[in-house]
């Protein structure tokens, strides 16, 4: 079914990340970086089936190709721990065909990223064919009209007017200067540096320490920027995608839909874990036990009335006398047990199915998520290796610095890869996070050995069953010289009141978890086990005959009377 998963990410100099690494990743292709002079090859990396590149209007024409887009990000961005992209991974419905879920993503990148002046860089991947996913990388420093790029944040300084101190960015400061403002410069006042005004400084005396003004820390944010980081702009992408989806899911007449809101928005009093989702809601909708104590609780019951089945049936043989009422009773007594016995298979077998399914299904990716965790451990390991080695290297081994340089950006994509697919699986798990696995793990084991109770419960009412049934043979045996429409007629005066009292007892055991439609179906299978319309037609042959020989009796009757006469 459809999930809701959309991960953002920033690409950073800092953790060792490329913006040209990523996009060569992403895409699938060998790209240049002329940051570093490494060359980013993933034209073996397999799963790629859909790209592009969109660009604003004022955006150069030459960045559609995306070698050129990132390096002039790569150029522009000079500190060592500068952040180069923002990066999006979502899930992309797997209820819509591939053409419907590149539409999805172009109407999204387009309405939300490119109207807004961003550069988007994207790529559907699905590896295996039940996982399609779209990484979408973006720009994030704005460009102006003439396609040129802005400050992401700039220089404030922090003037003095009256006692009063205000931020200016260097531009403001030429107009607040005519207006009495001055920028503050530290002045040695003993041992200590303190930030005055000139014109304070002067009437003292001091002498100024350096040319530095004071500013504050982190200079102002260009507004663009500033909304584009803001957590409420991502809150808005996620309700976007969650609207898009949903558009393009109804239009396809699909009936699942998305949210993008945590349980607590959506007035979700209870936080939802492995054993309250929806393998586990689906279980209990069909009746099926779904939980450790749930599963305790059903097959003590089982084996309560199964005791007590077993014990009626052994004494029926005994009491039954040879009467005809006494045959219909022990009969359809017989045959109520049988109901009984079939209905409870029927129970344990749906169980086996659903559970069983449950296992099959989580088991692998448990399995799957083992080895991602295994992998993200060993590239991180190497990478660790890898940046130790490259510190001792001397700075002239520049091939040397290179090779380096490339093989720890490779493993830095890879293991973000490998981060998001673990991140795709945890969701479709119902996972928060990695802690949340070990309840998949234990659930897992629940339903295991859940699955090995039920195999010896299945076992027990298959031997009773068929003890009932050979119950049932020998005493059906011995009424081959009585009336059969008359024990007939018997038996189904007996049989709703018996069927009645075997549902009550079914319903005793069983509670909510009691199935209309599984006691119908049982009541087929003892029909079909009992060979009753086989017996229905015999009885009714029978019944046939009978009348014929009576409608000659009667016509032969006014015959004798003429002759006798």
């Amino acid at each position: 079914m459809a999930i809701y998963h959309l991960e953002a990410k920033v690409v950073s100099r800092g953790a060792g990340r490329s913006a040209v690494a990523a996009s060569a990743y992403l895409s699938c292709s060998r790209l240049y970086n002329d940051y570093d002079g490494i060359q980013h090859d993933y034209t073996k990396k397999q799963g790629l089936v859909w790209q592009g590149v969109f660009l604003p209007e004022y955006a150069p024409q030459e960045w559609q190709s995306r070698e050129k887009l990132w390096n002039a990000v790569e150029e522009v961005e000079t500190a060592k721990d500068s952040r180069l992209a923002r990066e999006f991974v979502v899930a992309l419905p797997i209820e819509l065909n591939r053409e419907e879920q590149v539409a999805l993503l172009q109407e999204f990148i387009r309405e939300q990223f490119v109207s807004d002046g961003m550069c988007a860089d994207a790529a559907i991947h699905d590896t295996d064919g039940h996982n399609p996913h779209a990484h979408i990388l973006l720009t994030v420093r704005p460009l102006d009209e003439r396609g040129k790029w802005q400050y992401k944040t700039e220089k404030e300084y922090l003037c003095m007017k009256n006692g009063e101190e205000r931020g200016f960015t260097a531009a403001e400061f030429r107009t607040a200067q005519s207006g009495g403002w001055e920028k503050q410069y530290p002045y040695k006042v003993g041992r200590k540096k303190v930030y005055m005004t000139p014109s304070a400084a002067e009437t003292q005396g001091l002498v100024r320490a350096d040319k530095h003004p004071k500013s504050t820390r982190y200079g102002r944010q260009n507004p663009i920027s500033e909304r584009w980081n803001s957590e409420e702009q991502l809150v808005e992408w996620r309700k976007e995608w969650a609207d898009v989806t949903n558009r393009y899911l109804e239009r396809a007449g699909r009936e699942e839909r998305i949210d993008h809101r945590s349980n607590a928005a959506r007035g979700l009093d209870e936080i939802p874990t492995i054993h309250e989702g929806v393998a586990a809601q689906a279980l209990e909708r069909k009746g099926i036990i779904s939980d450790r104590c749930e599963i305790n609780r059903q097959i003590k019951a089982d084996s309560a009335l199964l005791r007590e089945l077993k014990a009626e049936v052994k004494k029926l043989a005994a009491l039954v006398s040879r009467t005809v009422p006494a045959i219909a009773e022990g009969l359809e007594k017989l045959r109520s047990r049988v109901l009984i016995f079939c209905y409870q298979l029927r129970h344990i077998g749906v169980g086996k199915y659903n559970l069983g399914n449950r296992v099959k299904a989580v088991k692998p990716e448990l399995e799957r998520y083992a080895g991602l965790v295994q992998q993200i451990k060993e590239k991180s390991e190497e990478r660790k290796k890898l940046l130790a080695e490259k510190k001792k290297t001397q700075f002239y081994q520049i091939p040397k610095l290179h090779d380096f340089t490339r093989r720890i950006t490779e493993l830095t994509e890879e293991i973000e890869e490998l981060k998001t697919e673990k991140n795709f699986l945890l969701r479709s798990l119902n996972c928060a996070d990695d802690a949340d696995i070990s309840d998949v793990k234990k659930e897992i084991a629940t339903l295991e050995i859940a699955l090995k109770k039920l195999d010896e419960q299945e076992v027990k009412y298959a031997t009773e069953l068929e003890d009932a049934m050979k119950q049932y043979a020998e005493l059906n045996a011995q009424v081959a010289d009585m009336d059969a429409v008359e024990l007939k007629d018997a038996r189904l005066i007996i049989r709703p009141d018996r069927e009645r009292s075997a549902t009550d007892r079914i319903k005793a055991a069983y509670g909510e978890k009691y199935d209309p439609v599984m006691m119908h179906d049982s009541k087929r299978d003892v029909a079909n086990l009992l060979n009753e319309e086989t017996g229905a037609r015999s009885v009714r042959n029978l019944l046939r005959q009978t009348q014929k020989m009576q409608q000659m009796q009667q016509r032969r009757e006014p015959k004798r009377h003429e002759r006798e006469r």
